[in-house]
């Protein structure tokens, strides 16, 4: 069995590689981004006092024509990287598949499907995955990451390919379908395992809802692929972030290898269990109409692209869809006053405006949001106003997105959305008992109800139990 645990070895240090590689470009691409807005525009720093602190206001100089300049350059760099990635996915994937998770699920339960797992697949996925994510949409590279790592099983366990006519001549005892689909359960596992930094995540995922067909060997060697990924993103990013080199190669710091890293920890009251169950009931219920909502849109996305009968027409179509949704998404008002609020929140948050707050949180990329969001000791940082309007934008237009013609995942939108009511419910404690400061009542912190809302909202749409209490625990500790 050593060609096995070897190529196991091989294929997680692949997808880890990989996977440092796709947050890397991501990274890169959002302060790109946000470097030309703050080249454009002139910002100030003035200090007023407002209820009792003294508040930093960003002030933004200069022309008129420099802030709407600013915004179009914020609306013109996004639409570029989503027409690359839509064209991506359109030309180069199987019929236009979104995310590839449908497909690798259908594959490993005995459907067969052309060019799932070639060269011009994979680059598609890759381009769209990163292209879309740093663009601004809805969306996280959850999904495409593990259509990247099944691709990635499938292609270093056969060694062959007839895209490129390459056929070696070592591991050919694995070329066959039995063999094919554990390499491919590996690989998938180990994708979501370097997202999330989660390898019994990882592991746990595969089994629950990807593949059917297991035994204990199957299991132990998913794992042992799984960590390799888990270790390879972590020992990569310990000293590089934007292709940047930091120093400090191979020391594992704890804020930059845990996803979203909460440093105060709360001590529990069992009434905390109480609004706990509220959102629970509540996450249910959003994820049964965010996912009934999906499937309508989905069922009249594809009778309206059917009813077009040129393909070029329809290719175009679908592409003009992904840009109409950035664009949604982007443009929410013209006036300088609402623009310079903004911007200047995005620039250096947190926000002393509501409109402001909301702003920073539907531009910021999902992570970074749902930072904010679980950020413990912040109970006044978002009011009611900017949470509700970014909770109707988010939920709607993150429905909207899942099923376009671009590589995309759902994890960091259902995070988000749950983790935007679940602050909510929070609030409204705060509001009922106040700012509690003794050891007894720090637990009403809208941060900590946002991390459960987060956890509610993402079972709610997956019906995932295990594996996500097991990702959620690793993306906090």
């Amino acid at each position: 069995e050593w060609d096995r645990w070897l190529l196991m070895g091989l294929i997680g240090t692949a997808v880890g590689m990989l996977g440092f590689l796709v947050h890397q470009i991501i990274d890169s691409l959002i302060k790109l981004k946000w470097d030309l807005v703050e080249k454009y525009l002139q910002v100030s720093k003035r200090k007023t006092w407002s209820m009792g602190a003294d508040v930093v206001i960003y002030m933004l100089t200069g022309q008129d024509g420099n802030i709407h300049m600013t915004w179009l350059c914020v609306l013109a760099s996004g639409l570029a990287m989503v027409v690359l990635s839509s064209g991506s996915v359109l030309f180069l994937c199987p019929a236009g598949s979104p995310s590839g998770l449908p497909e690798i699920i259908g594959y490993l339960n005995g459907t067969s499907i052309q060019h799932l797992f070639n060269i011009k697949t994979f680059l598609g996925t890759f381009v769209s995955c990163v292209l879309a994510v740093a663009s601004g949409l809805f969306c996280g590279p959850e999904g495409p990451m593990i259509h990247l790592g099944a691709l990635l099983g499938c292609g270093l366990s056969q060694l062959q390919s007839d895209t490129l006519g390459m056929h070696l001549p070592i591991f050919t005892r694995f070329r066959n379908s039995a063999e094919k689909r554990s390499f491919i359960t590996a690989g998938a596992g180990a994708g979501i395992a370097s997202v999330f930094r989660a390898p019994i995540g990882g592991l746990l995922f595969t089994f629950e809802e990807v593949s059917s067909f297991w035994d204990i060997r199957l299991a132990w060697q998913t794992f042992f692929c799984c960590l390799m990924a888990t270790f390879t993103t972590d020992l990569l990013s310990s000293s590089l972030y934007g292709f940047v080199y930091r120093g400090h190669f191979g020391f594992f710091e704890a804020e930059k290898r845990i996803i979203f890293w909460v440093k105060n920890l709360l001590d529990l009251n069992v009434l905390a269990f109480i609004p706990t169950i509220l959102l629970g009931m509540l996450g249910g219920l959003l994820g049964a109409l965010f996912v009934s909502l999906n499937i309508k849109i989905n069922k009249l996305r594809m009778q309206f692209f059917n009813s077009i009968p040129k393909l070029s027409l329809r290719k175009a179509s679908k592409l003009l869809e992904t840009v109409l949704i950035l664009v949604s998404k982007t443009i929410r008002g013209s006036g300088r006053n609402f623009l310079a609020l903004d911007v200047g929140c995005i620039l250096s948050f947190p926000c002393t405006s509501e409109w402001g707050s909301a702003a920073a949180l539907l531009v910021e990329n999902g992570k970074q949001g749902i930072t904010y969001l679980f950020k413990r000791g912040t109970h006044e940082e978002f009011g009611y106003s900017s949470l509700c309007t970014a909770l109707a934008f988010y939920f709607i237009l993150s429905c909207w997105t899942a099923g376009s013609a671009v590589a995309s995942g759902l994890v960091i939108p259902m995070l988000y959305t749950g983790a935007l009511y679940g602050r909510i419910i929070g609030l409204i404690l705060v509001s009922i008992f106040g700012v509690q400061t003794n050891e007894y009542g720090a637990w009403i912190d809208p941060g900590l109800f946002a991390a459960i809302g987060a956890a509610s909202f993402f079972s709610g749409v997956s019906r995932l139990t295990i594996s996500l209490t097991v990702i959620m625990v690793s993306m906090f500790s």
